[in-house]
């Protein structure tokens, strides 16, 4: 092993050759050696110790040739996407790679149901004729004490023994799977939601508006938005079109946000009543929502608003064991007070990094960001961000909407059909395709809307809500200071506040100073979490003594970074991780992926191409033992240095050949025609795009 990193770690410089030196390696080289570490740290740059810094890259034409063979496999770094057709006629041309699961995983043709008609291969010669070698090392589910349940499928079939049991011990390990049938009536939109039609009929926020009470709600919110932008109204709606069906004013609707909450309580109250009288098979199950007015009505219930108020008198004797808990009561379901967050991390932060992060000591997980509409329509991949591992012990997932109606909709389908700790609504989210939808960070324009969501979502279901959101839309306008005490009447348990407007991306550094304004005027029942730069464990202790009513802080890119950042903040220490240590890291990532997405052909790509991503953020981190100033910052810019060791050096090269060699010390070598570039832009100091 060590001859096989010492060759790809001599390809380092070489592939360096590829690209351009970085600005501060061709204007700052020469006069880094001089530079103190605190003229360096005034210029944003990395300290590193002179020893380890290394002269520039020798000039292209230097090794012209060499330079050429090493890139000629990995010419295709970057490539266009392929079209949904042209994939799928791929996949057909190579049928015979696609082994039945059934056949695969008891080596019988016979064994498959579909027989003729599966769109499968049955030929096991064939298969085995034309299969990729065994890799190196152990199959993840016989080393777990597994039955592998991909059989001759398995890129580790070599090490497979007979195990008692069978293969069923990764769905015990994981929840959350979307169910069929849900899928079905969300298919075919034949799907209810009473709790969450019944509260958005009552606000006048369902069905679609007329044209005269969507004109006259345009006038009312930018004159009281030009007056003072935090003052509710009565009755608020959202003009835009959204994908959902909008909002209907009810024109004889004129009463304060308070009474209409009590108002729809006692068609609440009803729902224990209801499942008392219901067939136990009924309970939990996907008919809940579909059945819930036939059920209903059997049993002399009404959903009607007259039918309601007559019955509030019946209600009235109910225990309160049978009540539901009031938005502002729901704080006390979950506690963030001292915890390690681990934040939700689009496309890293899957289900094996968050198990990954756990091990290394998070305490709250989220996962990734899900939009509304796509669970809606039943999109099989959207429900997979919310797949949760049993190791998750509390455990959140996250939505992103821009209408009162898809998401509280989206709320209660969650509540019905997950287990989950707490449900996160983002409301920070920068990117555009997101808030041009209106959603995301757009959310922040129009305070409003904010207010209809969370009380929505907060009063139809016990799940506690919070939501995440960034200081402002613009640069110099924070409006997050000016809502937050009404945020926690609203309903919501939590807050995240990351000290970024959306302008700013992730430039500059976040506003501590605002996050805490906020905080200490937040009402007693909300809970706030500080977010943005939180890269050591004295980041962590500094915002936490500064502020001692911030509930916890959120750890973002500091985890994808250095995961092991929930270990120095437990422990509160510096690690000085060695380039071993952090392969198996790496290891532990790797036999997550393979236990999750699969250890055939398929889910050994697909755990490669998520260690890619991965470690497209993993090359910033700078040991410590390298730095004269520790700890590192998370805009530090290092000129261009070498490790203690040939791994070392390896790990912290930003050429994406040289993630792909390291994803093959683990993962085998890359397929003909591999291809990879990152999906995100990692470098939290490239210019952001203006908002």
């Amino acid at each position: 092993m060590s001859d096989v990193i010492a060759e790809l770690a001599a390809d380092t410089s070489v592939e360096g050759d590829a690209k351009p030196a970085s600005p501060v390696q061709s204007t700052k080289q020469f006069s880094v050696y001089e530079a103190t570490s605190q003229e360096l740290i005034e210029r944003s740059m990395a300290p590193i110790k002179k020893e380890f810094i290394c002269p520039p890259p020798p000039s292209r034409s230097v090794k012209q040739n060499d330079a050429a063979d090493v890139r000629a496999p990995q010419s295709g770094l970057v490539q266009e996407k392929k079209s949904k057709r042209q994939l799928k006629r791929e996949r057909r041309e190579q049928s015979t790679i696609n082994l039945c699961p059934q056949v695969a995983r008891t080596e019988d043709v016979n064994s498959c149901q579909y027989k003729d008609k599966c769109r499968f291969n049955h030929d096991i010669e064939a298969f085995k004729a034309q299969k990729p070698d065994d890799i190196e090392g152990q199959c993840p589910f016989v080393a777990s004490e597994m039955k592998c349940a991909y059989g001759l499928s398995c890129r580790f079939l070599g090490t497979h023994r007979d195990i008692a049991g069978n293969s069923d011990e990764k769905g015990k390990s994981e929840m959350n799977y979307f169910n069929k049938e849900t899928q079905r009536l969300l298919w075919k939109n034949k799907m209810t939601f009473i709790n969450a039609d019944a509260k958005l009929k009552s606000l006048g926020l369902l069905g679609h508006a007329k044209k005269s009470n969507a004109a006259e709600e345009n006038s009312t919110e930018k004159t009281q938005n030009g007056v003072n932008g935090t003052q509710p109204t009565e009755v608020t709606v959202d003009s835009a079109v959204s994908s959902e069906p909008t909002s209907e004013m009810i024109q004889d609707v004129d009463i304060p946000g308070p009474l209409e909450i009590e108002e729809v309580r006692p068609m609440k109250k009803a729902k224990p009543e209801d499942e008392e009288n219901s067939k136990p098979g009924d309970v939990g199950g996907v008919n809940d929502g579909v059945k819930v007015e036939e059920e209903a009505k059997k049993n002399g219930f009404s959903t009607s608003k007259a039918d309601v108020e007559d019955e509030d008198s019946i209600k009235i004797v109910e225990t309160d064991s049978s009540l539901k808990l009031h938005p502002r009561e729901k704080k006390k379901l979950i506690d963030f007070r001292d915890k390690l967050y681990l934040a939700p991390l689009t496309t890293v932060g899957n289900l094996p990094f968050r198990r990954l992060c756990k091990v290394l000591g998070a305490d709250v997980t989220c996962g990734e960001m899900a939009m509304c509409t796509n669970l809606l329509q039943g999109q099989a991949s959207e429900w997979a961000l919310l797949r949760r591992h049993s190791s998750e012990d509390l455990f959140g997932v996250q939505i992103c909407g821009s209408y009162p109606d898809t998401v509280s909709r989206t709320v209660e389908l969650i509540d019905r059909e997950c287990t989950v700790d707490f449900i996160d609504i983002n409301m920070g989210c920068p990117i555009d395709m997101v808030v041009n939808k209106s959603a995301g960070s757009a959310l922040l324009n129009k305070p409003l809307r904010m207010k209809n969501i969370v009380e929505v979502s907060s009063s139809i279901v016990e799940t506690p809500i919070t939501i995440k959101v960034r200081t402002a839309f613009f640069e110099g306008k924070n409006r997050i200071d000016s809502l937050i005490a009404d945020i926690g009447n609203w309903g919501a348990t939590a807050v995240t506040i990351h000290g970024r407007s959306r302008q700013q991306r992730y430039s500059k550094s976040a506003d501590w100073d605002y996050i805490y304004q906020c905080t200490k005027n937040a009402s007693t029942n909300l809970q706030v979490i500080g977010n943005g730069d939180v890269y050591s464990y004295l980041d962590w202790n500094k915002h936490k003594s500064d502020c001692p009513e911030l509930s916890s802080c959120m750890i973002g890119r500091g985890a994808l970074i250095k995961p092991w950042i929930f270990t120095e903040i437990k422990e509160q220490r510096h690690w000085d991780i060695t380039s071993g240590e952090r392969l198996n890291i790496m290891k532990d990532f790797v036999r997550f992926g393979l236990q999750h997405w699969g250890s055939d052909t398929k889910g050994v790509e697909t755990t490669r191409h998520f260690l890619l991503e991965w470690l497209s953020y993993t090359f910033r981190y700078i040991p410590v033992g390298l730095l004269d100033v520790i700890p590192q910052q998370i805009n530090w810019r290092p000129p261009s240095y070498f490790g203690r060791d040939d791994l070392e050096t390896l790990m912290m090269s930003e050429s994406a050949g040289d993630w792909v060699r390291i994803s093959e010390m683990l993962l085998g070598k890359v397929p003909e025609g591999f291809t990879f570039a990152p999906k995100h832009k990692s470098n939290a100091y490239d210019r952001a795009e203006n908002g």
